[in-house]
């Protein structure tokens, strides 16, 4: 009963070659046929798909439930229970696996408890063999899009609302320069700095400029976890792995198949963890908790961490191959306060995104707001930043964020030297001579781009160019 298998192991054992020949995998079809002459001449019919093979339902239940397949070819009647009761089975523990049922009688009554049961479509036996492959490419087709809308499922956090990077500082555009030099390649990138600086936002920036930008970009926070459940969702299991695995599951590696792989706080990851993820990045395969064999991978990873990494490898916490299987690219982000005047770009994109969101008139921030967040020194970074804007779009009444929308904590930043000439902090002048220095400086900051230095003003471009006649600044260079 078992030789006839051999066809469809022979092509599951050649995988490995056809995926180095080709970055496009197979679709995988499970073929439940208890006829060997039939299960041949369909595995021989379909090269563009791999087809494993199984000749009663209880086996071919055995195989979905422990493997990763795209598409389930059945059957009806089968040793044992029937491809009617293996549909119903398929659909309570595998609901996204689409099955195709085979049967030599094409009635009706059998179509409709067929599809009843869960199938996808249902096939008259023998299958014209181009109807049975469109049948195929449909069933994969409609298993792709379930498995796009639970990557996004997955790979949906609280995000930024950035998107993208923002930022004119010279340590950014070292930032920008790495990013679009690694972008293209599929070497492994390590995100370094402290907490807030935006990471995550980097490496979405670096996976949308990639070849793998139509893939799912899946990110895992590594510290979330306890190192039992990290390694299930990294590498899935198989049904019956430990006590509570009722069903198998699909792991982050696989979900990620075609994209990339984010690892959020790398330097929390269990130590006892560390030689599978290494194992891992070294094969380029995985093996799910339960499994008796490997599952290839096609996935970019970036991991993240704002621990030192080199002190744990010293304390023997974090190994050195896996750090430098990690950092084969290593990316340092810049602390907040290291960005100079990229904080007033920064709060205007803000002020405009939450303002959209709350449809809110903010056009921007005061000249006293925009000093007092160059003045702070902004311990938690972009996302403290970020929270502090939202928090001021939500109490504001004005068109500008005013001084008393801020936390007390960025209101009492004060830096005089800011606005008065060095070696002036007691020099009285007007407030037209205030305006005067602080357009100067805001001007400055933003590299004389007037529309920029309208949006952190508060001003339209009609007014800038009045008040910068007004004081004379026509003529000046930072202007």
């Amino acid at each position: 009963m078992q030789r006839w298998y051999i066809g469809a192991r022979v092509e599951a054992s050649n995988l490995g070659e056809s995926r180095s020949a080709s970055s496009v995998r197979r679709p995988r079809v499970l073929l439940v046929e208890d006829d060997p002459a039939v299960a041949a001449l369909l595995v021989a019919s379909l090269p563009q798909f791999e087809v494993s093979a199984r000749g009663s339902a209880e086996e071919g239940l055995a195989l979905a439930e422990a493997e990763a397949f795209d598409v389930v070819l059945t059957d009806l009647h089968l040793p044992g229970f029937d491809g009617i009761e293996l549909c119903r089975r398929l659909a309570d523990h595998l609901p996204d696996l689409p099955v195709i049922v085979l049967t030599a009688h094409g009635r009706l009554d059998t179509a409709i408890a067929a599809i009843r049961a869960g199938a996808f479509d249902f096939l008259v036996k023998p299958p014209a063999i181009p109807a049975l492959i469109v049948a195929l490419e449909r069933a994969v087709r409609d298993r792709a899009l379930r498995d796009e809308v639970r990557r996004l499922r997955v790979a949906t956090r609280e995000l930024s609302p950035r998107r993208d990077l923002v930022g004119e500082s010279p340590p950014m555009k070292r930032v920008y320069e790495l990013v679009e030099r690694v972008a293209e390649s599929d070497a492994s990138v390590l995100l370094t700095g402290e907490s807030g600086t935006g990471k995550e936002v980097v490496a979405r920036a670096i996976h949308c400029r990639s070849k793998r930008q139509a893939g799912p970009f899946v990110a895992v926070n590594c510290a979330a976890l306890p190192g039992t459940l990290l390694e299930s969702e990294l590498f899935g299991h198989t049904k019956g792995a430990f006590t509570d695995a009722r069903a198998a599951k699909t792991g982050l590696f696989a979900l990620a198949s075609g994209g990339t792989l984010f690892l959020d706080e790398i330097g929390e990851i269990p130590s006892e963890l560390q030689p599978k993820l290494l194992r891992a990045l070294q094969e380029r395969q995985i093996r799910p908790l339960g499994a008796t064999k490997e599952v290839p991978i096609d996935v970019r990873i970036i991991a993240a961490t704002n621990v030192d990494l080199q002190g744990a490898m010293r304390e023997k916490r974090f190994r050195e191959d896996l750090y430098y299987r990690l950092a084969v690219i290593p990316i340092e982000l810049p602390a907040l306060r290291e960005r100079g005047n990229d904080v007033l770009l920064l709060a205007q994109h803000f002020v405009e995104h939450f303002a959209k969101r709350m449809s809110k008139p903010v056009r921007g921030v005061s000249p006293a707001v925009a000093e007092r967040l160059l003045a702070y020194g902004w311990p938690g970074n972009v996302r403290e930043l970020q929270n502090c804007v939202e928090r001021a779009v939500v109490l504001t009444r004005l068109e500008e964020l005013g001084v008393e929308d801020l936390p007390e904590k960025v209101r009492d930043a004060r830096r005089p030297a800011a606005v008065l000439p060095e070696g002036d902090a007691g020099e009285l002048v007007t407030m037209d001579e205030v305006e005067r220095r602080y357009i100067r400086r805001v001007l400055d900051a933003v590299g004389g781009n007037k529309t920029i230095a309208a949006k952190v003003l508060g001003f339209d471009r009609t007014t800038l160019y009045r008040k910068l006649e007004r004081y004379g600044l026509n003529g000046d260079e930072r202007a």
